[in-house]
């Protein structure tokens, strides 16, 4: 018996807000739990550190070749996406089992890869399931539990490893636990296969950077922001915790300034930025985003006091609340229905690119640069980006009011180089 919207609608936020909790645990692996295990209890190298910090973005760099899969093998998406958070969870299981630090750094990688090529899949969920003018509300709403869950846990886990670093092995297993919950909520939300193009070329995908000019621009500016993002991430764990700085924090103040600040942020803000984000011309939203994430990496990596981290932990709670959204929603407002999964899958390589070499080239740099440094590159990279949606953003404004009344402008100017 076929669904009706209304209960799609229904459904799928229903097994959203059960896995947001999931989702929340997950995100402080990635964020500061997996990393403060390869610094403080194998005090990793350099290489490692960027595999550990890099997982995310294999999997996002998988994600066309995933997505050219699902639609070869004709599987409804949120199948084919709970398969994908069981491998995760195998993988960190395994690490939990057989604590080596190569099992660590595979068994990690492989357990985020998981969870970040999952992405397209999810958007093409959303764009399917939930209504166009209430879809950053309904994201939003699951947005918030994910973040209380992320705070509640950098929280808890940050006292137990504080108290003694050798329960990481119980934190891993309820990162394992955690995804194979995900996997439970996937197969219950109603979804449909993905549209077939009769291509096979796994990266197919990429031709839509060619002939869409605001998709292209877009994801120039992105690459811009998301490296310095990406790059800058991971060393804030390494500021706080490793001996190299002399600041040397214990587990549960990282907890606090990673996890617990930025997402209390998040959680106050992620409802105020998804009614924007459903009202708001798109680039405004993201050139106001980039100037707080810019705010705060300059004044995190620039502070060495508690009051100095708090408020950059603060910013960049606040911004990445609208980040999140906009990072998984944006191609909603620019693709055509049928092709969102295709362009979220653009976006997730890109993603994926920086993902991989961001971190690693942080690590790299900070040994010959000083990290403060560091942070006000990372600013001014992010700047960059934002002038470049500058022109965008003037450009939708004019589309806006040229447009006949109860017209909406056209997504994107598709065919155009």
């Amino acid at each position: 018996m076929s669904l009706t919207r209304e209960r799609r609608t229904q459904l799928t936020f229903r097994y959203e807000a059960f896995r947001a909790g999931a989702a929340g645990v997950l995100e402080t692996a990635s964020g500061t739990f997996l990393l403060l295990i390869a610094v403080r209890w194998f005090e990793a190298g350099a290489f490692a550190k960027g595999c550990v910090a890099a997982g995310s973005g294999l999997g996002y760099v998988l994600a066309p070749v995933l997505v050219t899969a699902v639609e070869a093998a004709r599987m409804p998406v949120s199948r084919a996406a709970a398969h994908l958070a069981l491998v995760g969870a195998a993988a960190l299981a395994l690490a939990a089992l057989m604590p080596s630090l190569a099992v660590f750094v595979a068994g990690s990688m492989i357990g985020i890869a998981a969870a970040g090529a999952m992405h397209p899949l999810l958007t093409q969920i959303y764009q399917d399931n939930y209504p166009a003018r209430s879809r950053g509300r309904f994201f939003s709403r699951t947005m918030v539990i994910r973040i209380a869950s992320a705070a509640a846990f950098s929280a808890g886990a940050g006292s137990i490893l504080a108290s003694d670093l050798g329960y990481f092995r119980a934190v891993l297993v309820v990162f394992a636990a955690a995804l194979a919950f995900s996997s439970w909520c996937l197969r219950r939300i109603p979804s449909t296969e993905l549209h077939v193009s009769g291509g096979r070329h796994p990266f197919r995908a990429l031709r839509h950077v060619r002939d869409d000019r605001v998709f292209r621009t877009t994801l120039i500016a992105w690459m811009f922001m998301g490296f310095a993002n990406l790059m800058m991430l991971p060393l804030r764990v390494e500021y706080l915790a490793s001996p190299a700085y002399a600041l040397m924090l214990p587990a549960d103040a990282i907890a606090l300034l990673t996890g617990v600040v930025p997402n209390l942020a998040r959680l106050i803000m992620s409802p105020i930025w998804g009614w924007f984000f459903d009202r708001a011309n798109f680039f405004v939203l993201r050139i106001v985003l980039n100037i707080g994430f810019a705010i705060g990496v300059a004044s995190f990596f620039a502070s060495n006091t508690m009051s100095g981290f708090l408020f950059a932990a603060v910013v960049h709670g606040v911004s990445s609340a609208g980040g999140d959204l906009a990072w998984s929603l944006w191609v909603t407002k620019l693709a055509p229905p049928e092709r969102v999964a295709e362009y979220m899958s653009v976006h997730t390589f890109f993603t994926g690119v920086r993902g991989l070499l961001a971190p690693m080239l942080g690590f790299f740099l900070v040994a010959h640069w000083s990290i403060t440094a560091m942070g006000f590159l990372a600013a001014a990279l992010i700047l960059i980006a934002s002038a470049l949606l500058v022109p965008e953003a003037k450009r939708h404004r004019l589309a806006v009011r040229t447009a006949p009344p109860d017209t909406p402008p056209a997504p994107a100017d598709q065919g155009q180089t």
